[in-house]
């Protein structure tokens, strides 16, 4: 296949994606649902700060859970162990959920009207920051133990995300890891990427999160409440 065919191939693919990916969202607006995008590279603890996330809001708002991997349902056993309701959905060969995927996968939750959806994307620093899904924001978690320089090797999914979690900071005092260099590199290709220092072991840093999490809330309300103001 030519390179010019296989450029036309992917245009054709991602605008069918960013097509159902704008459905998702008007959806999800209507639902007043606040949705994220977790990605991280595999290993990053992203599955276990979710577990301890929604297992701390869960009494505060309702909240669903789209979990993606290659293949298993253990992700989604986690979450379903907290008592919040999550779907699995596994791509096989394929390196990231896209919208189709995400739109099916949340009509399969319960009513999730007026919470949160948080959607686990499959384990990979690339692929899925060029797939739209309807979400609110992406949120790209990074651990301590990954190399300050995943960033620049990186940097469309830096690109891509609103915020960025250093995950596993409990562990940054036994290793060589230089958390200002992360914060900088990440600045370079994102200078409106938000950072935050967390540990889903210890709890370090969550409350912090959850700040933030509540104003992605208000932000995407304001708007709504200044319609109906008018």
């Amino acid at each position: 296949m030519s390179s010019k065919r296989i450029i036309q191939v992917e245009r054709d693919i991602l605008g069918k994606n960013n097509a159902i990916a704008a459905d998702n969202r008007a959806r999800f607006l209507a639902d007043d649902l606040l949705v994220f995008n977790l990605v991280s590279s595999p290993g990053a603890g992203k599955t276990s700060l979710l577990v301890r996330t929604v297992s701390d809001l869960k009494g505060s708002r309702a909240i669903g859970v789209i979990e993606g991997d290659q293949q298993t349902s253990h992700d989604a056993e986690r979450i379903r162990a907290t008592g919040v309701p999550a779907i699995q959905i596994n791509t096989g060969k394929g390196c990231h959920l896209d919208a189709a995927m995400v739109g099916d996968g949340y009509r399969r939750l319960p009513q999730l009207k007026g919470g949160f959806l948080f959607i686990e994307n499959v384990g990979n620093l690339v692929c899925p920051a060029a797939f739209d899904l309807g979400e609110a924001c992406k949120i790209v978690v990074f651990s301590t133990t990954e190399g300050e320089d995943k960033p620049l090797k990186y940097p469309d999914m830096f690109a891509a995300s609103s915020l960025m979690l250093i995950n596993k900071i409990d562990l940054a005092p036994v290793l060589d890891f230089d958390l200002a260099q992360t914060i900088e590199y990440a600045r370079r290709v994102n200078p409106k990427i938000e950072v935050l220092t967390v540990s889903a072991r210890t709890g370090e840093g969550l409350s912090a999160f959850y700040a933030w999490i509540g104003k992605q809330s208000a932000r995407q309300r304001r708007p709504a409440t200044e319609a109906n103001a008018t």
